[in-house]
């Protein structure tokens, strides 16, 4: 069985009933830091954009977002105002997609509660109230109820993700692409599929410098603290 403790799941299972209908079993945390060990310059970047196809209620995260909080406070805890706008761009690089509603709604919960935690302890009375609404509309987009085999929603419309680009000075852009799109082929005769998530921009393969999407829809340029206004 599972519960929260500290904002970690404690066991792997909610009942033998999920794990028969959904193959549900959550990643121990000593795994999720091996894996992660993996890939570990990236998953500490603030930019480097992650996708967990089956967040469930958000393990791994949980744990990218906090590598990233922590190269945020390296480098810019004695500024509440640039950790505040970095930590924004780190939680808005962090994508999720589950197939179970209440997995993507812990999720979401957790991952704000743990940036609002960090959040009020570097910047105290500077907190503002619009940027904890855009911390939450952020991760309300990033993290979605959907099917990442399919590439749909639970709506069964397709699943379109925002990428979040800091533009200029306190500006944002947001691009908005489809899923399917930023899935290509790898190898077309085993029909192997790659994702180009994680680089730093998703509109084009730097190394064969082709474009590999386009968005379906752009954004006006907005201060990070307004991108709820995005509409």
């Amino acid at each position: 069985m599972t519960e929260l403790k500290d904002n970690k799941v404690v066991g792997q299972i909610r009942s033998r009933e999920r794990v028969a209908e959904h193959g549900e079993v959550f990643t121990d945390e000593r795994e999720v830091n091996a894996m992660l060990d993996l890939v570990k310059d990236e998953s500490s970047r603030i930019e480097s954009r992650f996708l967990e196809p089956a967040c469930g209620n958000g393990n791994f995260v949980i744990e990218v977002l906090n590598r990233k909080l922590g190269t945020v406070r390296r480098k810019y805890g004695r500024s509440p105002s640039d950790y505040e706008k970095f930590s924004i761009i780190a939680v808005s690089s962090i994508y999720g997609v589950d197939i179970l509603e209440d997995n993507v709604k812990e999720c979401r919960e957790r991952l704000y509660d743990f940036w609002n935690a960090h959040y009020t302890e570097i910047c105290g009375p500077d907190c503002r109230d619009e940027v904890r609404k855009a911390a939450k509309y952020i991760i309300r987009h990033n993290i979605l109820h959907g099917d990442a085999l399919t590439m749909l929603k639970n709506n069964g419309e397709p699943i379109v993700f925002a990428q979040w680009d800091l533009a200029m000075g306190n500006k944002v852009q947001r691009l908005d692409y489809r899923l399917d799109s930023l899935m290509r082929t790898h190898d077309e005769d085993q029909d192997q599929m790659e994702l180009d998530f994680g680089m730093p921009e998703w509109n084009t393969d730097r190394e064969a410098d082709t474009a590999l999407s386009e968005p379906v829809r752009k954004y006006p340029l907005v201060n990070y603290w307004e991108v709820q206004k995005c509409r």
